[in-house]
């Protein structure tokens, strides 16, 4: 059986995927998933405020454009990321001090 989707629906599902995307990438860089080309978990802080800075960029300018759903699902991603960033930082954190100025993730 083949589920048909709307184009709106095709949209959201695509802009969840780009959120997904740069979430993995943060939680790599934060070393909670293991890198695909290396299988091996890695910290680099600077990869994963990257991810995150893309984030908040794509939340500052879809506010007030996207549904309530991913909205919500992209301010509860960040929530997640910035939180995870903020321990590693204080740890140390490795490759990357997270001593950048001009730091959007909340730090």
């Amino acid at each position: 059986m083949s589920q048909q989707f709307t184009q709106d629906q095709q949209d959201q599902l695509l802009f969840m995927m780009l959120i997904q995307q740069h979430q993995q990438i943060a939680k790599m860089g934060l070393g909670q998933e293991k890198n695909p080309a290396t299988g091996e978990m890695e910290k680099d802080l600077k990869s994963a405020k990257y991810a995150i800075d893309t984030l908040l960029v794509l939340q500052k300018y879809t506010k007030g454009n996207l549904p309530k759903e991913l909205s919500e699902y992209l301010e509860k991603t960040l929530n997640e990321l910035r939180v995870g960033y903020q321990q590693l930082s204080d740890e140390g954190g490795q490759s990357g001090n997270g001593n950048d100025s001009g730091d959007q993730t909340g730090n």
